[in-house]
């Protein structure tokens, strides 16, 4: 056992306990973003915050949980309202409507395909995605969700309750979805997953026209940066337990808390992996 005998020594406590996080972090992150390159950003950030803050961890919750509490912060901070998402209070009139109801079969189908549900969950409000997540993908219990969103017990609840609905009204209405873009070059997932290649300049020619194209007359997907922000939830289906941090975000992570350890200021994010 390690006898912490220094800051130093305390420094490299703290910084193997964060490292140790990794990949539960990065799990959650990519289950509420719409791509690996969004992901990689919100975990290297809430390590670079945990870092900033490590004097203000006295324990009071967790490290999981206040390390989980700080990137769901910074997804927040990152999004921006869209205008397709689907409206909460729709939503609670259309379940009290007796005449509501759905194809269970389909939505159910359409549930197994990643893909998809992905696509679905997209729709979903930034706040009721990540109590979906945490609570159903994650294995948070409701009581550590309300600690990590930094809401009541009840409220919690009520995100979890919600969000579970949102997402199966988003999986019924994907075949209307389907229908307002026929003809829209690629799909809205597709297009999505080379936003971020779009912006490094990576895509070709024909690629990135078609690309393009699909921003400028997709019905639902939101403008071209609005496309990468705000989070989404999971169910239990999308949840990986052997997730394993990329090669490239692991080493840049790394590189922060040798810093940290050294005593020296953590390096500013990058931007991509």
């Amino acid at each position: 056992m390690r006898n912490v005998s220094s800051a130093g020594d305390r420094h490299d406590d703290f910084a193997d306990a964060v490292a140790a996080e990794l990949p539960g972090l990065y799990s959650y992150a990519r289950s509420i973003t719409s791509n690996d390159a969004e992901a990689g950003d919100l975990v290297g950030d809430s390590v670079a915050r945990a870092l900033e803050r490590r004097s203000q961890y006295r324990g009071e919750s967790s490290l999981r949980t206040w390390l989980h509490r700080i990137l769901y912060h910074l997804a927040i901070d990152r999004a921006r309202r869209r205008a397709h998402e689907l409206s909460v209070d729709d939503i609670e009139a259309r379940w009290r409507d007796e005449d509501y109801s759905v194809d269970a079969e389909a939505v159910v189908e359409r549930a197994e395909s990643t893909a998809t549900l992905r696509e679905a969950l997209i729709h979903l409000p930034d706040n009721y995605r990540s109590a979906v997540v945490l609570h159903d993908a994650e294995g948070f219990t409701a009581d550590e969700v309300a600690d990590i969103l930094e809401i009541s017990l009840p409220a919690a609840k009520q995100r979890i309750r919600r969000g579970r609905m949102m997402l199966v009204s988003a999986l019924s209405q994907e075949e209307e979805r389907r229908t307002a873009n026929a003809g829209v070059p690629l799909g809205c997932w597709e297009a999505r997953e080379q936003v971020s290649s779009y912006i490094d300049g990576e895509l070709d020619g024909p690629t990135r026209r078609i690309l393009e194209a699909h921003l400028a007359s997709c019905a639902t997907c939101p403008p071209l940066y609005q496309a990468l922000v705000g989070t989404t939830g999971v169910l239990g289906v999308l949840h990986d337990p052997d997730s394993v941090i990329p090669a490239a975000l692991a080493e840049r992570v790394h590189r922060y808390l040798r810093l940290e350890t050294s005593a020296e200021a953590p390096m500013p994010p990058e931007r991509t992996i």
